[in-house]
């Protein structure tokens, strides 16, 4: 612990730059590590047929294999056999020049030390350079350039340093008459692994900004969800409150409606009084955590579809041209689908005017028994569409909306290059409908067969409140069919 402790900086920084050589080239320096195809999902490729890019992912393979051959055929053009007999000079200048190259493929790290210690061997059968002949010399510049490409700019680095001190010290134990070849190859070698150094840089910071830009889309997504959820329960909460003050005055005033009532009936309606208003206060301060500091309290009760009309309106006067179609017997919705729906159609709306300038927009809603059908659909825009930021916030909204209220939803593009947005919001059956379930399916088909019915005899124009038309039709159906697989589901 002491003897760590009194240990020089310069101490501790040669033994790091020893342990980075011993990970990087001494290690497993012969572990198989084969050579990965390219990736084939890009912008380009990705559009060819799947045979070709099926060959293009083994294009890093075809290149080495291509430096292989030019290697051999270098080694085969200087064969110069000397005192050795030609077999061993053609395997010494020719095949494991080009077989090192191909060694790179599965064992990059090994390559790189086979071709260092095969270079004074094949200078004794080559030409008269010193100690890398021509075929050697491009085999071990092949071999740097892919272990560098295949590892890191460190290990390229050590790499180039190892081959620069072997060949300074073969030099001097080289012939006079031998031209030396290690300054060329620390030239050519040099340049070729600091053009691989910046690609792999420029790579691994192209893939952290990917990653980083994941990271942000990701919490962005996040962060709108829980804002789209704390909007719904800040709305939510009026149509709470509203029901507990219902609760609390009813318990207060019922025992005023019965004549002499016994003191336990007294005190149970006190008891579902203070337990009512206890519940609002609970919710006031949950409505102030979730609520904005800069937002102030709105004066005036949640919207439903009762006041559609003045959105429509409103849209309207923004550019929007809007036709609104209502089928099936309206009633009255639940206070949390009413505003659901509600702000569905808004958002769909607002979007169409956001992200489809000059396109016209249809709001069709229709009723059935099961629950309740939306549909906004608009067509393709007329105008030059202007960049919006937060885009698909507002789709996360309506997703939210129904989901809330175990409902179906659809969003997409149309075949007309308008913009579709389909929602079914449940609604649950009246409490004195019969218990048994064919019952209630006899009950409600005789029901939907006289709305159809009426549906089919009721004149009018397309497009009228009220009056359906051909399309509205057409999607009552589909409305129709999803409520029967929800009942089937309660059944």
């Amino acid at each position: 612990m002491t003897e760590t402790k009194t240990r020089s900086p310069e101490f501790r920084l040669a033994a790091k730059v020893l342990g980075g050589l011993r990970q990087d080239l001494l290690t497993d320096a012969f572990a198989y590590r084969s050579l990965g195809r390219i990736r084939t999902d890009g912008p380009v490729i990705g559009k060819l047929s799947n045979r070709t890019r099926q060959r293009i992912a083994w294009t890093p393979h075809a290149l080495v294999g291509v430096a292989a051959f030019f290697v051999a055929t270098i080694g085969i053009s200087a064969l110069d056999s000397r005192d050795l007999p030609f077999a061993v000079a053609a395997v010494l200048t020719v095949l494991l020049p080009a077989a090192t190259v191909l060694m790179t493929l599965v064992r990059p790290v090994g390559a790189f030390w086979v071709s260092l210690a095969l270079a004074p061997f094949a200078a004794f059968a080559g030409s008269d350079a010193w100690p890398w002949i021509d075929s050697t010399f491009a085999s071990h510049l092949v071999v740097l350039v892919v272990v560098g490409a295949r590892t890191r700019p460190r290990t390229a680095a050590w790499m180039w340093g190892i081959t620069v001190l072997f060949g300074t010290v073969m030099d001097s134990f080289g012939v006079e008459r031998l031209t030396s070849t290690t300054a060329p190859l620390a030239v050519f070698s040099a340049f070729a692994l600091l053009v691989v150094a910046m690609v792999q840089i420029r790579r691994d910071a192209e893939r952290a900004v990917t990653v980083q830009r994941t990271v942000t889309a990701v919490e962005r997504d996040r962060r709108t969800l829980l804002e789209e959820r704390t909007t719904i329960a800040r709305e939510l909460h009026d149509v709470v409150a509203h029901h507990m003050s219902v609760v609390a005055i009813q318990a207060e005033a019922a025992p005023y409606r019965v004549e002499n009532p016994p003191p336990e009936l007294e005190q149970a309606f006190v008891t579902i009084r203070e337990n009512a208003v206890a519940a609002l206060t609970e919710l006031r301060r949950v409505l102030g955590v979730v609520r904005a500091d800069d937002q102030e309290v709105p004066d005036a009760p949640q919207p439903t579809l009762a006041q559609l009309d003045g959105l429509l309106a409103n849209v309207r006067e923004a550019g929007l041209e809007t036709e609104k179609t209502i089928t099936g017997a309206v009633r009255e919705l639940p206070q949390g689908v009413a505003l659901s729906a509600y702000r569905i159609i808004q958002e769909a709306l607002s979007n169409t005017l956001r992200h489809a300038p000059g396109a016209t927009a249809k709001v069709e809603i229709g009723y059935v028994l099961g629950g309740i059908g939306l549909r906004v659909v608009n067509g393709p825009p007329t105008a030059p569409v202007k960049p919006s930021p937060g885009a698909g916030h507002g789709i996360t909204g309506m997703r939210e909306r129904v989901v809330m209220l175990d409902g179906t939803m659809t969003a997409g593009a149309t075949d007309e290059g308008g913009y579709e947005i389909a929602a079914f919001l449940p609604v649950d059956l009246p409490s004195d409908s019969p218990s048994d379930g064919a019952s209630v399916s006899g009950t409600e088909e005789s029901r939907e067969k006289q709305q159809a019915q009426e549906t089919r005899e009721a004149p009018g124009e397309p497009g009228a409140p009220g009056e359906p038309g051909e399309g509205a039709a057409y999607d009552l159906n589909k409305v129709t069919r999803t409520a029967r697989m929800e009942r089937t589901t309660w059944a």
